[in-house]
Parts: structure tokens; C-alpha cells; sequence
């Protein structure tokens, strides 16, 4: 195996820039695509599920397309995010329909998941099948996910429960399947590759929660965005859902607080209830426990000690991360 996430994210990244798209009279629905597939990112799904092929044997090289395909689905995703959520910015740039037009994200968007779909089916006749059933699994759950999002805006009555639900359909899923079709392209076994999924899924929930924490006490300069966007609209984060579950004084105060005008003054006073109800080591604790079912579910595999290492060391990058 590679000695580290990064030479996988490297290698991944090289073959995302060298991919080439019709253009012509067809570059006002491929430009959007290529936009959006090199606008950077950590790469993490298709890392991982290199990774995963790498450690069971498999080709690397065999895997880069399929990689390749889980990040182009990732990002139809977000072209169709950014659409919903109004939002005119990603990763420091015009999001696609912000520099081009709504009907231009959502037509480029499809042609993505397409893409997405015909990439990822790249692999050996033997495993089509079930690497086939994972992505579509995965799609669905992604879209269930976006969908509880969506309606937990409008909810006054969402669970922790909920939360953790929607987060493992959102983000989890396509962790979960970055790892299972990494590993039955590696020539895994159905019960390594379904371990190898229960670790994506618990590392996604960990990294999501992981994210919430950054938004309200990461550093503004390495985490990519402003502090706070959380509160100021008024995401049910896990931090959120947490405090207003907790029944004391703290709650009433926090969801008093959370009816402020959007704004510093409204980040500042929900951040000092957060504090002083101790939100951050609570949501640092979670990080943890999902953290822990991460590595369990990875020690439950037939992977040596040595494999197993680069996986190790990707729940400490993702969950120590600032950024």
C-alpha cells in the first residue's frame, strides 16, 4: 500500500485534471462539469476507495476510474445543493449557478451523475452486480438524506436521533460505499467489504459532527468559510440539537438566542451558550465514539496490522482536522 492518504488524494487528483470533456457546441453543459471537478477538495471518497482496493490486493490503476466516478457524483451533488440552498459560493469560488444559470447546474448536474454512474461501472464483470447495487444503494440514501435536510429547516421537533439519521444517509452513505466498492474491486470478501462499509459510515458520521464543531469553534482562516454560518441559518447541528434536548436553563436561553437576527451578535451569544454548557466537549466525545466504531469495525476485518494502518491514520487526520 501507499505510505498515506495524501499519495492516493495525489494520484486521484492528477487523474481528475488530465480527464477530458466534449467541447465545441457541447461546452456549455461539459464546462460546468469540468468547473466543478477541479475545484479542489480533500478527495476523500475517491482516496478511500483506492485505499480500500489498494489494501485487499487489488490494481490501483484499476480503481482510479471508478474513484474518479464516486467523485464526480459527489460533485453533481453539490451543483444541485448550491441550487437548493441559494448558495453563490463553493470553495472560494462562483458556484455553477452563480456564474452560469440555475438550469445550467441542474442540467450539467445530471450529466454528472451519469457520468458518475458509467465510471463507477468500470470494473470487472464478476462484481458489476453488487458494485453496481452499492452506488445505487448509496444515490438514494444520499437523496433521502438531502431530503431530511431539507425538512428539519422547517421542524421544531428534531432528535438527536434524527440527526444522526440524516447525517448517516447524507454523508455516511457515500463513505460507507467508497469503501465497500474499493474493496470488492480489491477482491474482498462480501464480509470484509461489508466491515470496510460500517467503517466509512461510522467515519462519516464522525466527520460530519467533526464539521459542525469547526463551524461554530474552528478557525475561520483554515476551515474555508466563515464561523458560524451554522447558526446564522439556523442549521440543526449536532451541537444545536444537543443543547436543546438538555432541558436546563441552558436550553431555554440557547433557543431564545437562536431567534436572534442572523449576524456577530447572534454568533457570539449562542457560542457563549454553547460553552458554558459544555457543547464542545460533548460534540468532541461523539467525534469520538463514532470514531471508535470506525476502528472496531476496521479491526474486524482480515487485514494485517500493517493494512490496516492508512485507514487508522484517516479517522485521526479527519477528526483531528481544523479545516
Amino acid at each position: 500500500m501507499k505510505s498515506s492518504f495524501s499519495d492516493y488524494s495525489a494520484e486521484i487528483e492528477k487523474y481528475l485534471r488530465d480527464m477530458t470533456y466534449p467541447s465545441g457546441d457541447l461546452e456549455g453543459l461539459y464546462g460546468p462539469v469540468a468547473y466543478g471537478m477541479t475545484a479542489g477538495g480533500k478527495r476523500l471518497r475517491p482516496s478511500l476507495l483506492m485505499m480500500a482496493a489498494d489494501a485487499f490486493g487489488g490494481c490501483c490503476e484499476a480503481a482510479l476510474c471508478p474513484a474518479a466516478g464516486m467523485e464526480m457524483f459527489h460533485n453533481f451533488t453539490l451543483l444541485h445543493d448550491d441550487v437548493m440552498d441559494n448558495s453563490d459560493t463553493r470553495r472560494g469560488r462562483p458556484a455553477v449557478h452563480a456564474r452560469w444559470d440555475v438550469n445550467t447546474a441542474i442540467l450539467s448536474g445530471d450529466t454528472m451523475l451519469t457520468l458518475a454512474t458509467r465510471m463507477v461501472s468500470e470494473v470487472p464483470d464478476t462484481i458489476l452486480r453488487p458494485v453496481l447495487d452499492a452506488f445505487n444503494t448509496m444515490a438514494l440514501r444520499v437523496y433521502e438524506g438531502q431530503r431530511l435536510d431539507m425538512d428539519f429547516e422547517k421542524s421544531d421537533s428534531v432528535s438527536i436521533d434524527d440527526y444522526i439519521r440524516m447525517i448517516s444517509f447524507k454523508t455516511g452513505a457515500l463513505l460507507a460505499a467508497s469503501a465497500r466498492i474499493g474493496a470488492l474491486i480489491g477482491g474482498a470478501s462480501a464480509e470484509d467489504a461489508e466491515k470496510m462499509a460500517e467503517y466509512g459510515m461510522m467515519l462519516g458520521i464522525a466527520f460530519q459532527i467533526q464539521d459542525d464543531w469547526l463551524d461554530v469553534f474552528g478557525d475561520a482562516a483554515s476551515f474555508g468559510k466563515p464561523i458560524g454560518g451554522d447558526i446564522n441559518n439556523g442549521k440543526k447541528s449536532y451541537l444545536l440539537l444537543m443543547g436543546l434536548s438538555a432541558g436546563t436553563p441552558g436550553s431555554e436561553a440557547l433557543a431564545e438566542a437562536m431567534k436572534l437576527p442572523a449576524g456577530p451578535v447572534k454568533v457570539k451569544t449562542v457560542t457563549r451558550i454553547y460553552e458554558k454548557m459544555n457543547l464542545s466537549g460533548i460534540c468532541r466525545e461523539a467525534v469520538a465514539r463514532y470514531s471508535a466504531g470506525a476502528i472496531s469495525a476496521l479491526k474486524a476485518t482480515s487485514l494485517s496490522d500493517s493494512d490496516r494502518e492508512p485507514f487508522r491514520r484517516l479517522v485521526e487526520k479527519l477528526t483531528g482536522r481544523r479545516r
